[in-house]
């Protein structure tokens, strides 16, 4: 994911903190959020710091079928000294890279999951009593 110098996050979001890339078949999903407990910026009232924003991102690729394999990542953006946290767009990069080791350690777990697992195989039926010569079948 390249980062935009241009954005405050180095990504463009939405009004809700939102950025998707899809490309490939590969989607990364961005969102930009605090942890307040309203929709304005206040500090907490216990510890007199604003609150801190989380960036998470989503690394996804479908499979087959309806399958899909994803990696998560977080960064956090803590405010300190009484000032609320300002846009860092390392932040971006970190989550990012989080999500993608996350997807590559899934990805090598599932492999390893499926190179290991053999299905049994369906037992052979059993051979039915021969009908002995002469014999005529009741019915």
């Amino acid at each position: 994911m390249n980062i935009d110098p241009t954005q405050p996050w180095g990504v463009a979001i939405d009004y809700a903190g939102r950025a998707t890339v899809t490309e490939n078949g590969h989607s990364l999903s961005v969102r930009v959020y605090d942890n307040g407990l309203g929709h304005l910026l206040e500090r907490d009232p216990i510890t007199g710091e604003y609150p801190s924003v989380i960036v998470s991102a989503e690394f996804a690729r479908a499979g087959t079928g309806d399958t899909v394999l994803r990696g998560y990542g977080t960064a956090v953006v803590e405010a300190r000294g009484g000032v609320p946290a300002v846009p860092d767009p390392t932040a971006v990069q970190k989550a990012v890279a989080a999500a993608l080791a996350d997807f590559e350690a899934r990805r090598a777990a599932y492999a390893a999951l499926c190179a290991t697992w053999e299905p049994t195989p369906e037992p052979t039926p059993e051979p039915g009593p021969e009908s002995e010569p002469g014999s005529r079948p009741v019915g």
